[in-house]
Protein backbone atom coordinates (compact mmCIF):
# COMPACT_ATOMS: atom_id res chain seq x y z
CA UNK A 1 0.00 0.00 0.00
CA UNK A 2 1.25 3.57 -1.15
CA UNK A 3 2.37 5.82 2.09
CA UNK A 4 2.91 9.11 2.72
CA UNK A 5 4.20 11.71 4.95
CA UNK A 6 2.04 12.92 8.29
CA UNK A 7 1.82 15.02 11.24
CA UNK A 8 0.51 12.81 13.65
CA UNK A 9 -0.58 13.07 17.22
CA UNK A 10 1.44 10.55 19.42
CA UNK A 11 0.72 11.64 22.84
CA UNK A 12 0.74 14.95 25.35
CA UNK A 13 3.20 17.12 24.09
CA UNK A 14 4.15 14.38 21.23
CA UNK A 15 2.95 15.49 17.45
CA UNK A 16 5.81 13.96 15.21
CA UNK A 17 6.13 13.52 11.42
CA UNK A 18 5.58 9.80 10.51
CA UNK A 19 4.23 7.93 7.42
CA UNK A 20 0.92 6.12 7.01
CA UNK A 21 -1.04 4.85 4.27
CA UNK A 22 -2.41 7.29 1.42
CA UNK A 23 -6.08 7.39 2.04
CA UNK A 24 -8.54 5.06 0.29
CA UNK A 25 -11.57 6.95 -0.88
CA UNK A 26 -15.27 6.31 -1.24
CA UNK A 27 -17.55 7.64 -3.83
CA UNK A 28 -18.94 10.89 -1.75
CA UNK A 29 -15.02 11.47 -1.15
CA UNK A 30 -11.90 13.15 -2.82
CA UNK A 31 -8.49 12.77 -2.36
CA UNK A 32 -6.38 15.78 -2.45
CA UNK A 33 -2.29 16.34 -2.73
CA UNK A 34 -1.96 18.77 -0.72
CA UNK A 35 0.45 21.83 -1.73
CA UNK A 36 -0.03 24.02 1.41
CA UNK A 37 -1.09 24.20 5.02
CA UNK A 38 -0.50 25.43 8.13
CA UNK A 39 -0.57 25.02 11.75
CA UNK A 40 -3.41 26.45 13.91
CA UNK A 41 -3.90 27.62 17.55
CA UNK A 42 -6.46 24.46 18.32
CA UNK A 43 -3.73 22.37 17.10
CA UNK A 44 -1.80 23.92 20.08
CA UNK A 45 -4.51 22.55 22.00
CA UNK A 46 -4.33 19.64 20.66
CA UNK A 47 -0.27 19.22 21.27
CA UNK A 48 -0.50 20.48 24.80
CA UNK A 49 -3.46 17.88 25.67
CA UNK A 50 -6.25 20.53 26.10
CA UNK A 51 -8.51 19.40 23.57
CA UNK A 52 -8.40 14.96 23.06
CA UNK A 53 -7.94 13.32 19.54
CA UNK A 54 -6.94 9.64 19.23
CA UNK A 55 -3.41 8.71 19.16
CA UNK A 56 -2.13 8.26 16.02
CA UNK A 57 -4.39 10.80 14.05
CA UNK A 58 -3.12 13.01 12.02
CA UNK A 59 -3.72 16.49 12.35
CA UNK A 60 -4.36 19.88 11.04
CA UNK A 61 -7.37 21.51 9.11
CA UNK A 62 -6.20 24.14 6.42
CA UNK A 63 -5.92 22.40 3.10
CA UNK A 64 -4.69 23.74 -0.04
CA UNK A 65 -3.83 21.54 -2.89
CA UNK A 66 -4.62 19.58 -5.89
CA UNK A 67 -7.41 17.10 -6.71
CA UNK A 68 -5.23 13.03 -7.08
CA UNK A 69 -9.02 11.22 -7.37
CA UNK A 70 -12.54 12.04 -7.05
CA UNK A 71 -15.18 9.41 -6.13
CA UNK A 72 -17.42 7.78 -8.29
CA UNK A 73 -20.17 10.50 -7.13
CA UNK A 74 -18.55 13.61 -6.62
CA UNK A 75 -19.56 16.02 -9.30
CA UNK A 76 -18.43 19.40 -11.09
CA UNK A 77 -14.63 19.09 -10.40
CA UNK A 78 -12.17 17.39 -12.14
CA UNK A 79 -8.36 15.79 -11.19
CA UNK A 80 -5.53 17.91 -11.28
CA UNK A 81 -7.58 20.96 -10.42
CA UNK A 82 -6.65 23.23 -7.21
CA UNK A 83 -9.33 23.94 -4.81
CA UNK A 84 -9.49 23.99 -0.81
CA UNK A 85 -11.93 22.68 1.51
CA UNK A 86 -12.80 24.44 4.55
CA UNK A 87 -11.64 23.32 8.08
CA UNK A 88 -15.80 22.82 8.81
CA UNK A 89 -17.00 19.83 6.25
CA UNK A 90 -20.89 19.68 6.72
CA UNK A 91 -22.24 16.56 4.86
CA UNK A 92 -25.32 19.10 3.53
CA UNK A 93 -27.88 16.96 4.66
CA UNK A 94 -27.96 16.25 8.36
CA UNK A 95 -30.26 18.15 10.84
CA UNK A 96 -27.30 20.40 11.72
CA UNK A 97 -27.24 21.30 8.17
CA UNK A 98 -30.91 21.47 7.16
CA UNK A 99 -31.44 23.77 9.96
CA UNK A 100 -28.61 26.07 8.58
CA UNK A 101 -25.92 25.49 10.98
CA UNK A 102 -23.45 23.13 9.06
CA UNK A 103 -20.84 23.91 11.51
CA UNK A 104 -22.67 21.84 13.83
CA UNK A 105 -22.89 18.46 11.41
CA UNK A 106 -20.10 16.57 14.19
CA UNK A 107 -20.12 13.33 15.42
CA UNK A 108 -21.74 13.99 18.55
CA UNK A 109 -20.41 12.47 21.74
CA UNK A 110 -16.72 10.47 22.13
CA UNK A 111 -15.11 9.43 24.96
CA UNK A 112 -16.83 11.22 27.14
CA UNK A 113 -16.33 14.77 25.96
CA UNK A 114 -18.33 16.44 23.17
CA UNK A 115 -16.44 16.65 19.83
CA UNK A 116 -16.90 19.82 18.39
CA UNK A 117 -19.44 20.94 15.66
CA UNK A 118 -18.36 19.70 12.48
CA UNK A 119 -15.03 20.13 12.05
CA UNK A 120 -13.55 16.93 11.47
CA UNK A 121 -10.32 17.62 9.87
CA UNK A 122 -7.69 16.43 12.56
CA UNK A 123 -10.13 15.72 15.18
CA UNK A 124 -12.56 13.12 14.28
CA UNK A 125 -10.91 12.13 10.92
CA UNK A 126 -7.13 12.41 9.68
CA UNK A 127 -6.20 16.16 8.77
CA UNK A 128 -4.00 18.47 6.43
CA UNK A 129 -0.80 17.89 7.72
CA UNK A 130 0.20 15.23 5.36
CA UNK A 131 0.86 15.21 1.75
CA UNK A 132 -2.25 13.57 0.99
CA UNK A 133 -5.73 14.09 2.35
CA UNK A 134 -9.31 12.76 2.17
CA UNK A 135 -12.47 15.01 1.63
CA UNK A 136 -15.37 14.01 2.89
CA UNK A 137 -18.35 14.70 1.06
CA UNK A 138 -16.26 16.54 -1.25
CA UNK A 139 -19.10 17.76 -3.61
CA UNK A 140 -20.26 20.14 -0.89
CA UNK A 141 -17.15 21.08 0.67
CA UNK A 142 -14.33 21.53 -2.03
CA UNK A 143 -14.08 24.81 -3.72
CA UNK A 144 -12.08 25.84 -6.70
CA UNK A 145 -9.16 28.59 -6.42
CA UNK A 146 -9.08 30.99 -8.88
CA UNK A 147 -6.03 31.31 -11.14
CA UNK A 148 -5.23 34.37 -10.21
CA UNK A 149 -4.97 33.51 -6.72
CA UNK A 150 -1.91 31.86 -5.06
CA UNK A 151 -1.55 29.06 -2.19
CA UNK A 152 -0.35 31.95 0.26
CA UNK A 153 -3.26 34.46 -0.72
CA UNK A 154 -5.71 31.53 -0.07
CA UNK A 155 -4.32 29.91 2.95
CA UNK A 156 -6.76 31.71 5.78
CA UNK A 157 -9.80 30.57 3.38
CA UNK A 158 -10.41 27.00 5.22
CA UNK A 159 -10.43 28.30 9.11
CA UNK A 160 -8.62 31.80 10.30
CA UNK A 161 -10.29 34.30 7.98
CA UNK A 162 -13.37 32.33 7.97
CA UNK A 163 -13.67 31.82 11.85
CA UNK A 164 -12.09 36.02 12.22
CA UNK A 165 -15.00 36.83 9.70
CA UNK A 166 -17.55 35.29 11.52
CA UNK A 167 -17.09 37.02 14.45
CA UNK A 168 -18.02 40.03 12.77
CA UNK A 169 -21.00 38.67 11.38
CA UNK A 170 -22.07 36.74 14.49
CA UNK A 171 -21.82 39.91 16.14
CA UNK A 172 -24.20 41.75 13.15
CA UNK A 173 -21.59 44.68 12.88
CA UNK A 174 -23.38 47.15 11.03
CA UNK A 175 -22.95 50.48 9.05
CA UNK A 176 -20.87 53.13 11.50
CA UNK A 177 -20.72 50.40 14.69
CA UNK A 178 -17.88 50.55 17.03
CA UNK A 179 -16.17 47.40 17.29
CA UNK A 180 -13.31 46.14 19.55
CA UNK A 181 -11.76 43.14 18.78
CA UNK A 182 -9.98 41.52 21.85
CA UNK A 183 -6.59 39.74 20.75
CA UNK A 184 -4.89 40.31 17.57
CA UNK A 185 -3.65 36.79 16.96
CA UNK A 186 -4.22 35.84 12.72
CA UNK A 187 -8.05 35.10 14.05
CA UNK A 188 -8.09 38.17 15.50
CA UNK A 189 -6.80 40.08 12.50
CA UNK A 190 -9.08 38.60 10.30
CA UNK A 191 -12.23 39.78 12.67
CA UNK A 192 -10.74 43.17 12.02
CA UNK A 193 -10.79 43.07 8.51
CA UNK A 194 -14.24 41.44 8.80
CA UNK A 195 -15.55 44.56 11.09
CA UNK A 196 -14.11 46.46 8.64
CA UNK A 197 -15.79 45.07 5.78
CA UNK A 198 -19.61 44.97 7.60
CA UNK A 199 -19.19 48.65 7.43
CA UNK A 200 -17.78 49.61 10.94
CA UNK A 201 -16.24 52.88 11.59
CA UNK A 202 -15.00 52.44 14.74
CA UNK A 203 -12.58 49.51 15.20
CA UNK A 204 -10.42 48.91 18.04
CA UNK A 205 -7.61 46.10 18.30
CA UNK A 206 -6.01 45.40 21.83
CA UNK A 207 -3.18 43.40 22.10
CA UNK A 208 0.48 44.42 23.44
CA UNK A 209 2.67 43.30 20.45
CA UNK A 210 3.43 46.11 18.46
CA UNK A 211 4.12 44.39 15.00
CA UNK A 212 0.22 42.77 15.73
CA UNK A 213 -1.23 46.20 16.33
CA UNK A 214 0.18 47.59 13.57
CA UNK A 215 -0.82 45.31 10.98
CA UNK A 216 -4.20 45.82 12.82
CA UNK A 217 -4.25 49.15 11.42
CA UNK A 218 -3.42 47.58 7.74
CA UNK A 219 -6.43 45.71 8.37
CA UNK A 220 -8.88 48.01 9.22
CA UNK A 221 -7.96 49.20 12.61
CA UNK A 222 -9.17 53.17 13.89
CA UNK A 223 -7.96 52.36 17.09
CA UNK A 224 -4.95 50.60 19.02
CA UNK A 225 -5.21 49.63 22.75
CA UNK A 226 -1.85 48.05 24.57
CA UNK A 227 -3.53 46.31 27.48
CA UNK A 228 -0.27 46.36 29.44
CA UNK A 229 -0.13 50.41 28.94
CA UNK A 230 -2.75 51.00 31.07
CA UNK A 231 -6.77 50.32 31.92
CA UNK A 232 -7.61 48.85 28.34
CA UNK A 233 -11.34 48.83 29.35
CA UNK A 234 -10.79 52.69 30.73
CA UNK A 235 -9.14 53.41 27.28
CA UNK A 236 -11.64 51.72 24.74
CA UNK A 237 -15.24 54.01 26.99
CA UNK A 238 -12.75 57.52 26.34
CA UNK A 239 -12.24 56.27 22.87
CA UNK A 240 -16.10 55.75 22.12
CA UNK A 241 -16.80 58.63 24.47
CA UNK A 242 -17.84 56.89 27.62
CA UNK A 243 -20.93 55.21 25.00
CA UNK A 244 -19.20 51.68 25.23
CA UNK A 245 -19.16 49.83 21.51
CA UNK A 246 -21.87 47.84 19.96
CA UNK A 247 -19.72 44.33 19.52
CA UNK A 248 -16.91 43.38 21.06
CA UNK A 249 -15.06 40.22 19.76
CA UNK A 250 -12.82 37.83 21.69
CA UNK A 251 -10.95 36.37 20.40
CA UNK A 252 -8.43 34.88 22.77
CA UNK A 253 -10.42 32.74 24.94
CA UNK A 254 -9.47 33.68 28.52
CA UNK A 255 -11.73 34.63 31.24
CA UNK A 256 -9.72 38.24 31.57
CA UNK A 257 -10.90 38.78 27.86
CA UNK A 258 -14.42 37.89 27.61
CA UNK A 259 -14.67 39.40 30.78
CA UNK A 260 -13.41 42.50 29.61
CA UNK A 261 -15.27 42.50 26.30
CA UNK A 262 -18.70 42.37 28.35
CA UNK A 263 -17.59 45.60 30.45
CA UNK A 264 -16.95 47.41 27.21
CA UNK A 265 -20.29 47.18 25.68
CA UNK A 266 -22.97 49.82 25.43
CA UNK A 267 -26.30 48.93 26.79
CA UNK A 268 -27.72 46.04 24.41
CA UNK A 269 -24.59 45.67 22.87
CA UNK A 270 -22.89 41.95 21.24
CA UNK A 271 -20.25 40.14 22.66
CA UNK A 272 -19.39 37.92 19.69
CA UNK A 273 -16.77 35.16 21.03
CA UNK A 274 -14.46 33.15 18.77
CA UNK A 275 -11.94 31.89 21.65
CA UNK A 276 -11.35 28.34 22.30
CA UNK A 277 -11.95 27.93 26.05
CA UNK A 278 -10.11 25.40 28.65
CA UNK A 279 -11.80 26.05 31.91
CA UNK A 280 -15.15 27.39 32.69
CA UNK A 281 -16.16 31.08 32.27
CA UNK A 282 -17.90 33.54 35.07
CA UNK A 283 -19.95 36.07 33.93
CA UNK A 284 -19.50 38.61 36.23
CA UNK A 285 -22.82 40.22 37.67
CA UNK A 286 -21.99 43.84 37.37
CA UNK A 287 -21.34 43.23 33.85
CA UNK A 288 -24.07 41.39 32.84
CA UNK A 289 -26.07 44.21 34.83
CA UNK A 290 -27.81 41.34 36.50
CA UNK A 291 -28.92 40.19 33.76
CA UNK A 292 -30.98 42.84 32.80
CA UNK A 293 -28.83 44.45 30.36
CA UNK A 294 -30.27 43.62 27.13
CA UNK A 295 -26.67 42.31 26.31
CA UNK A 296 -26.59 39.25 23.73
CA UNK A 297 -24.03 36.72 23.97
CA UNK A 298 -22.85 34.95 21.01
CA UNK A 299 -20.49 31.75 19.72
CA UNK A 300 -19.58 30.61 16.42
CA UNK A 301 -17.71 27.67 14.72
CA UNK A 302 -15.87 28.44 11.69
CA UNK A 303 -18.42 28.24 9.26
CA UNK A 304 -17.52 26.13 6.17
CA UNK A 305 -18.42 24.54 2.82
CA UNK A 306 -18.28 25.45 -0.58
CA UNK A 307 -20.22 27.95 -0.65
CA UNK A 308 -18.60 29.76 2.42
CA UNK A 309 -14.89 28.83 0.80
CA UNK A 310 -16.24 30.63 -2.79
CA UNK A 311 -17.76 33.96 -1.19
CA UNK A 312 -13.87 34.38 0.34
CA UNK A 313 -12.29 33.60 -2.61
CA UNK A 314 -14.34 36.20 -4.15
CA UNK A 315 -13.29 38.78 -1.24
CA UNK A 316 -9.93 38.07 -1.93
CA UNK A 317 -9.82 38.13 -5.74
CA UNK A 318 -11.65 41.79 -5.20
CA UNK A 319 -8.99 42.67 -3.44
CA UNK A 320 -10.55 43.84 -0.57
CA UNK A 321 -8.42 41.87 1.85
CA UNK A 322 -4.74 41.03 1.48
CA UNK A 323 -3.82 38.20 4.67
CA UNK A 324 -0.56 37.47 2.68
CA UNK A 325 0.73 39.76 5.51
CA UNK A 326 -0.12 36.75 8.27
CA UNK A 327 2.18 34.27 6.58
CA UNK A 328 5.59 35.39 8.49
CA UNK A 329 7.45 31.79 8.21
CA UNK A 330 7.42 28.66 5.67
CA UNK A 331 8.87 25.27 6.04
CA UNK A 332 8.29 21.96 4.21
CA UNK A 333 6.51 19.17 6.29
CA UNK A 334 10.14 17.56 6.87
CA UNK A 335 10.46 20.45 9.29
CA UNK A 336 7.27 20.51 10.65
CA UNK A 337 8.12 19.33 14.03
CA UNK A 338 10.46 22.30 13.93
CA UNK A 339 7.61 24.24 12.75
CA UNK A 340 5.35 23.52 15.88
CA UNK A 341 7.72 24.36 18.47
CA UNK A 342 8.06 27.40 16.98
CA UNK A 343 4.65 28.29 16.74
CA UNK A 344 3.97 26.99 20.21
CA UNK A 345 6.77 28.94 21.84
CA UNK A 346 5.42 32.10 19.57
CA UNK A 347 9.05 33.93 19.16
CA UNK A 348 10.32 35.37 16.18
CA UNK A 349 7.25 37.46 15.41
CA UNK A 350 5.64 34.37 14.14
CA UNK A 351 1.90 34.85 13.21
CA UNK A 352 1.16 32.08 10.78
CA UNK A 353 3.31 29.44 8.89
CA UNK A 354 2.83 28.27 5.64
CA UNK A 355 3.65 24.28 5.63
CA UNK A 356 5.05 23.30 1.55
CA UNK A 357 4.72 19.61 0.45
CA UNK A 358 7.10 19.84 -1.96
CA UNK A 359 4.82 17.98 -3.97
Amino acid sequence: MARMKAAIFVDKNRIVLDEKPIPEIGPLDALIRITTTTICGTDIHILKGEYPVEKGLTIGHEPVGVIEKLGSEVKGFKEGQRVIAGAITPSGYSNACLCGCGSQDGPGTRHGFKATGGWKFGNTIDGAQAEYLRVNDASANLCAIPDSLTDEQVLMCPDIMSTGFSGAERGKVKIGDAVVVWALGPIGLCAVAGAKLCGASVIIGVDTVPARMEMAKKLGATHVVDFKAGNAVEEIMRITDGRGVDVSIEALGQQATFEACMRVLRPGGTLSSLGVYSQDLRIPLDAFHAGLGDIDIVSGLCPGGKERMRRLLNVLESGAVDLRLLVTHTYSLDKIEEAYELFASQRDGVMKIAIKTGA
